[in-house]
């Protein structure tokens, strides 16, 4: 019998010159903040997350995305 693994994180990156929009989707852990903070960097005005395909979070990524908000993304 086959398991189907549990959905990764894929982040989709679009960019329009002032904005820069992360699509996130599947489960983000923290473990993958570092991966995150890496497609954010860049000369980009405004940063946007896109998460309405994202389907489980843990605590530090809550932690993470509360900075991030804060920091105006």
């Amino acid at each position: 019998m086959h398991h189907a693994s549990p959905m990764t994180l894929k982040i989709a990156r679009d960019s329009d010159g002032g904005r820069t929009t992360l699509k996130l989707s599947g489960r983000v852990q923290s473990a993958n903040v570092e991966q995150i903070r890496e497609q954010m960097n860049g000369n980009v005005e405004r940063i946007v997350f896109d998460l309405e395909e994202v389907t489980l979070v843990d605590v530090d990524v809550v932690r993470f995305f509360g900075v991030c908000e804060a920091q105006g993304v």
